[in-house]
């Protein structure tokens, strides 16, 4: 081991711990008054939101929630969401924000896995929970969540979450302790088997709100998050805590928007109404939002939106550009916290036009600072950064995960050889530029030769009567694997396998694609499979075509 000089600390020094609770110093120092918006339902001052999150820390103990317990959330983005994120992990409680989204088997695996002891559940969820409710093992009580007037339960209710804080002081000493302690906990769906557990430290959730305040915020190339910005998210927080942003709004003291359930009508009113700046969410919702009857009267100029979590093809990065959205993308996973990349726009590529931009907006990005990335081929050998040859990306960070939830086997396979292995294929070129060619799993091997599924799906959505498009590998007798294409037409527009195959056929011919890579099938639908939190759900997708 390397020699180096340590000096001890003078008597008395204190050991600062970086702990969720420091967030919360500077927001309400620099803006007291701006607001925190719930949809049309509520809105207050940081100096509020202060107060709650002591309100809250003092129910939660009246409750019975100690250091240690893990705390259930089942809510649609709301301002009581924002609380939790604060208040649960500041009184030492482990915050498990359950996914909304999954089966009620899945549902109740993920709260018995993660052993929770009391559960927040707003009124939409009560009949889910009411269903697994004898099932789960570790509850002792519920507090209920309502936006109107309480629904009757036959769950045992502690109380409901406004009076609970009405009756609660706004005062409240939280404690510091080691700065290593779990703060959050969800649960992340794989191809196979139970959902995994993925859990942050105190540590890593403050370092990664930091980072991702400076690389946000700093950079002309990435001008995403200024002190004047008004966030609303889109994704759901219970994924990554909606990608770690609301940390980093309210560290900023930004005006924040909590739009609840998403309806894109609803999402483009609210964009219109609280003059929304910045927001981030997957691709499907993009498309979404574009496409309700609300956005066909709206124009979206200074609308920054942030796109991670699949592909942005260039159709709809187009279509959104259009419509005056300032796109940008994005690179991580559950288990990075997740920022790893982001577009970033060099000096003369700030000086192209936006469309001409677009080809480097809808890449991968660069990695952010402290994100030490490589790609490397199957036997752990680094492959070149020189744009052309691919291999897995691995990564390094300090706000990693650093394994999964009582599943140590998983972890050591996920950090094998010391690098965070992604699964996700990528090229690297000269000046460090990423780009996702695929999922490991999702690499199309025809004829010996790889397909990008991602690739051709950007090449299709070009096409300017596609929606959205899908394109997966299934099985060939003659060359192992040959694309297929499902795709979701334009309202209003026709299309058949001879336009696209001619379509395709003129990038085969200025040499983008090979002949081969053109589906061998297309099927035209009228939804694409999603995932919990919107991705395509290509594993459906072709679970289907084998079915």
């Amino acid at each position: 081991m390397m020699a180096t000089k340590i000096i001890p600390p003078a008597d008395g020094a204190y050991a600062y711990p970086l702990l969720i609770k420091q967030l919360l110093l500077s927001g309400v120092r620099y803006e007291p008054g701006r607001e925190i918006v719930y949809a049309d339902k509520l809105r207050y001052s940081y100096q509020t939101l202060n107060q709650r999150i002591r309100r809250l820390a003092n129910a939660l103990t009246a409750a019975g929630v100690k250091a240690g317990d893990t705390v259930a959330l089942l809510d649609w983005d709301s301002h009581r969401y924002l609380e939790c994120f604060f208040a649960v992990p500041m009184i030492g409680a482990v915050l498990h924000t359950v996914n909304i989204r999954l089966s009620p088997d899945q549902v109740l695996y993920t709260m018995n896995h993660a052993e929770d002891d009391l559960v927040l559940v707003h009124d939409d969820f009560l009949p889910l929970v009411e269903q697994i409710h004898g099932q789960l093992k570790t509850v002792t009580g519920y507090l209920q969540l309502t936006d109107d007037t309480a629904s009757n339960t036959s769950l045992p209710v502690l109380g409901e979450y406004e009076q609970l804080l009405s009756l609660s002081a706004d005062q409240y000493e939280f404690p510091d302790f080691d700065e290593n302690s779990v703060a959050t906990l969800f649960y992340t769906t794989g191809t196979t088997g139970d959902p995994k557990g993925v859990y942050f430290t105190h540590r890593q959730l403050v370092l990664h709100t930091l980072n991702a305040v400076g690389t946000l915020g700093a950079y002309q190339g990435l001008p995403l998050l200024r002190s004047d910005d008004v966030y609303m998210p889109i994704t759901p927080m219970f994924h990554v805590h909606a990608w770690g942003v609301p940390y980093v709004a309210t560290l900023m003291g930004l005006k924040q928007v909590y739009p609840g359930r998403y309806e894109p009508n609803t999402l483009v009113r609210l964009f219109r109404e609280e003059k929304v700046t910045f927001s981030h969410c997957v691709p499907t919702i993009l498309q979404m939002i574009l496409g309700c009857e609300e956005a066909r009267q709206t124009r979206f100029d200074g609308w920054k939106m942030l796109l991670g979590g699949s592909a942005l093809t260039l159709g709809t990065a187009s279509e959104a550009t259009a419509k005056g959205i300032h796109v940008y993308s994005g690179y991580g996973m559950s288990e990075t916290c997740p920022l790893l990349c982001v577009t970033y726009l060099r000096d003369e590529e700030l000086k192209l036009s936006t469309q001409a931009q677009l080809p480097i907006r809808i890449k991968t990005g660069i990695p952010v600072p402290m994100v030490d990335l490589k790609i490397i081929d199957a036997s752990g050998n680094d492959v070149p950064h020189d744009g052309e040859s691919q291999g897995e990306i691995v990564v390094r960070a300090p706000w990693l995960t650093q394994g999964y939830w009582k599943e140590p086997e998983k972890g050591a396979e996920l950090w094998s050889n010391g690098w965070m292995h992604t699964g996700d294929m990528a090229s690297i070129d000269a000046l460090g530029g990423v780009e996702i060619k695929d999922r490991i799993k999702d690499v199309i091997k025809t004829g010996g030769e790889w397909i990008s599924s991602l690739e051709l799906e950007s090449l299709i959505s070009e096409h300017t009567a596609v929606m959205s498009v899908a394109v997966v590998g299934i099985a060939d007798e003659q060359w192992g694997e040959r694309p297929m294409a499902l795709v979701v037409c334009e309202a209003g527009q026709y299309l058949d396998r001879k336009m696209l195959e001619a379509h395709l056929q003129a990038f085969v011919e200025r040499g983008r694609i090979n002949k081969w890579a053109i589906p061998k099938q297309f099927k035209f639908v009228a939804e694409i499979p999603k995932t919990s939190v919107g991705k395509i759900n290509k594993k459906l997708i072709r679970e289907n075509e084998l079915s």
